[in-house]
């Protein structure tokens, strides 16, 4: 699946002192769980090497969410977790999940990778770009593990920019590229880089979010996910999976006017588990015509 907004042009993440503070302010809210990840634990698959010791502190089950992935505003009331772009900043005092594409080019940036990294991106048999083309994303290449080594640096920057701005955890964008990939990936390249960017996230102090694909729930714990971020599980009906896989850690988005899904009969049977949101599709900021947040 891969039904993020549209307005992901404007995605949006600052400095270790920052992440203190809002780590000591959130843990004194009595809003997080810390979880200890020692060496050779989850978060090596792929990686070729394991994650150092690091403490990572995982989201409270059923904490009430927004997701603010197409600009940060202030959280309404109640709210204790948002995930915002890597390049927008952390909401003080709460949880604070990094949005990152991490298997795709973002919109607008696919010049940049034309330019300093071509051979990173995914291409056909004749030699042409493989394009998301229901977000105008070109794909990029973990076939290979030289390719995922030097996609990991780039990424893996990212992360750590993720880290110094002071968010808590991060969810690596189109897990399931391999769906769209013309048959040039395979979910063991997916896979294999997801656990270099888990053990990138652990050494950071960061947990990290299985985004979307419930094709690798199986191998999560190999992986090193330490929680989800899902879209449309109730339309899908893969609530219960994520759910279970998780321990109820799961931050879940519906989408208002997709698919046929009641959100109310979704609350009824979700919403004493998992941390359930309405938003609308392009996910915008409050106040700005067209905004659409609902909560259990």
């Amino acid at each position: 699946m891969n039904t993020r907004p549209l307005s992901l042009s404007f995605r949006r993440g600052r400095v270790a002192a920052g992440l203190a503070a809002a780590l000591a302010t959130v843990v004194g809210a009595g809003v997080l769980v810390g979880c200890s990840v020692a060496e050779g634990a989850p978060g090596t698959a792929g990686s070729g090497q394991p994650a150092r010791a690091a403490d990572v502190l995982l989201p409270t089950a059923g904490m009430e969410f927004d997701y603010q992935i197409g600009e940060g505003y202030t959280p309404p009331e109640g709210v204790r977790a948002v995930s915002r772009d890597r390049e927008d900043e952390p909401a003080p005092g709460l949880y604070n999940v990094c949005y990152v594409n991490a298997f795709q080019t973002q919109p607008g940036a696919l010049s940049w990778w034309q330019d300093t990294h071509p051979g990173l991106l995914l291409r056909d048999d004749d030699g042409e770009l493989i394009i998301d083309e229901g977000w105008d994303e070109v794909l990029l290449d973990t076939s290979t593990a030289a390719r995922r080594t030097e996609l990991a640096e780039i990424v893996g920057g990212w992360i750590d920019g993720c880290a110094e701005s002071g968010f808590q955890a991060v969810e690596p964008d189109n897990l399931d590229s391999f769906e769209r990939s013309q048959g040039k990936l395979t979910e063991e390249h997916n896979a294999a880089f997801a656990g270099t960017l888990a053990a990138r996230a652990h050494s950071a102090g960061l947990a990290i979010g299985q985004k979307n694909t419930t094709d690798l729930l199986d191998r999560h714990d190999g992986i090193g996910f330490d929680f989800a971020v899902t879209e449309e599980c109730a339309q899908f009906d893969e609530c219960g999976a994520y759910a279970d896989a998780y321990d109820d850690r799961v931050f879940a988005i519906e989408y208002e006017g997709e698919g046929d899904v009641d959100f109310d009969e979704a609350c009824s049977a979700w919403g004493d588990r998992i941390s359930l949101v309405l938003r609308d599709l392009d996910v915008l900021p409050a106040g700005e015509k067209g905004y659409v947040r609902r909560t259990c």
